[in-house]
């Protein structure tokens, strides 16, 4: 596990980008957060789509540091009026404790509540992420995931 000083979240910058592309071409992670992109491998699409992102004032996006190395990215953005949480984090970090620590810390400088976070309904490692800063599952949705060319159920969860 890791301790309180190791990790930095600070705004996004538009070098991260290239990494969190990288990040996000795990085919292992891609179906564990199943709602990707039509296309991960298209570079092009990936970089104009989030650099328009973070252009937009609703979207509070931030990347995650270890020991001076991007591991992950975290973000509050808008969908129907509501905000809802995403993060994603580099595999080779995984089960270290980064994306409860990093979610715990985004949430003590982002004020949106409610905040609603959605996850695949086999996606057990963002459950307890989710649980563990304090989320309530509240329902269930169904959606077609890119990454399994398949409708999933999802869950749904809420801060309040």
């Amino acid at each position: 596990m890791i301790d309180d000083n190791e990790m930095i979240l600070r705004k996004t910058e538009i070098a991260d980008l290239e990494l969190f592309f990288i990040f996000q071409l795990d085919s292992e992670a891609n179906h564990l957060a199943a709602f990707t992109s039509k296309d991960p491998g298209d570079k092009a699409a990936y970089l104009q789509k989030y650099t328009k992102l973070m252009n937009d004032p609703t979207i509070n996006m931030q990347t995650i540091i270890m020991d001076n190395s991007i591991v992950g990215s975290i973000a509050k953005f808008e969908m129907d009026g509501e905000a809802e949480i995403t993060y994603w984090i580099d595999r080779k970090f995984w089960g270290r404790g980064i994306a409860t620590k990093a979610l715990s810390e985004f949430l003590r400088m982002e004020n949106s509540r409610p905040i609603f976070g959605r996850v695949a309904f086999d996606n057990f490692g963002s459950q307890k992420v989710l649980e563990k800063c304090n989320f309530v599952r509240i329902g269930t949705d169904k959606g077609f995931a890119n990454a399994r060319q398949a409708e999933i159920e999802e869950f749904i969860y809420k801060l309040i």
